[in-house]
Formats: C-alpha cells, structure tokens, sequence
C-alpha cells in the first residue's frame, strides 16, 4: 500500500473532502479543510478546532479507511493520540523534507 494513495480509487472520483468530518478509530478528530487526489501524493488536512490547539493535521491517503459519501465522513486507521502526535503540517513550509517525515511517520497506518 502507498502511504499517499486512497485505498479505493472510487472514493474520490469527482469528490473534494472539504468539510467532511474525520473519524479516528476513537473518536472524531476534525473537519477536512482541504483534499487532494494527486497520483501518489493524495492527502487531506484536518482542522482539528480547539482540539489540538488550532493545528492542523496532513493525513496521507493511505490513512483512510473508508469513505462515506452520505454522512460526509472519512474513517481514518489511527487513534486521536497518534493524530495529534503526528508531525505538524503548515502549508507555507510544505516541502519534501516535511512530505519524509510524514512519510515516515504515517508509514505504519497505511498498509
């Protein structure tokens, strides 16, 4: 399984995950605030709210376990705590340094 690959492709023919709500495997953790379906570099970004402090979270695709399109929510294969221990994301530092350690720490949940 490819970390920054959706698990079934028929999840986001013509979708954008924007405002969905996430799901981890204990609870919701946020809303999607943004989603991509780039070939081997999908991911979503979760605003996590008050949560995580106002942080948001980049979960690459292979994250995900399901997706329904009907209640708008995307199902994610990680607890709350390993979410908020996950590197942070900024979109203004994005870079490939940052794409490996998220690589690296997302690795386990994508498969």
């Amino acid at each position: 399984m490819d970390t920054w690959q959706y698990r079934d492709s028929n999840w986001t023919e013509g979708s954008d995950f924007s405002g969905y709500e996430v799901e981890a495997t204990d609870g919701s953790i946020g809303k999607v605030d943004s989603s991509t379906n780039d070939v081997s570099a999908s991911y979503v970004v979760v605003d996590t709210g008050f949560w995580i402090l106002g942080k948001k979270r980049l979960v690459p695709a292979g994250a995900v376990l399901g997706v329904d399109h009907d209640s708008q929510t995307l199902l994610v294969s990680m607890t709350k705590d390993q979410i908020k221990n996950a590197p942070d994301y900024d979109s203004d530092t994005w870079s490939e340094e940052s794409r490996g350690a998220h690589q690296d720490y997302y690795a386990p949940y994508s498969q």
